[in-house]
């Protein structure tokens, strides 16, 4: 995964192609696994563009939903955006696209519960 771009309350990632990557190797396509990590770290990340501070965090639920496949060759990008703020939890949702966030490939939502202090 590589930095794309980030604002408050959001961050997009890259996720260059790469044979290894791949779930079916006749067809190409990259396997769900890469995918779901690439929203689990957008969207978390996003948490802490929202809070303006890391704080560490886990994953409470995180659900993708497809909408089609990753076009083989392709760099996706993962879009994640926390939405709401609690004390102790974040709310988020995201998407997963190549060229056009219009044409996505999955939809992320999920929530983060903040560990430690609070």
């Amino acid at each position: 995964m590589q930095y794309h771009a980030h604002g408050d309350g959001w961050v997009e990632l890259a996720l260059p192609w790469k044979q290894e990557l791949v779930g079916m190797e006749e067809s190409g396509i990259l396997a769900s696994g890469p995918i779901i990590s690439l929203m689990d770290n957008c969207t978390s990340m996003s948490v802490w563009t929202k809070r303006d501070a890391f704080v560490p965090q886990v994953t409470l639920d995180l659900r993708i939903d497809y909408t089609r496949a990753a076009t083989p060759g392709s760099t996706v990008i993962g879009r994640g955006e926390c939405y709401k703020l609690t004390r102790s939890m974040s709310f988020v949702r995201g998407i997963a696209y190549e060229d056009d966030p219009d044409d996505p490939l999955a939809h992320a939502a999920g929530v983060f519960m903040m560990i430690g202090n609070n």
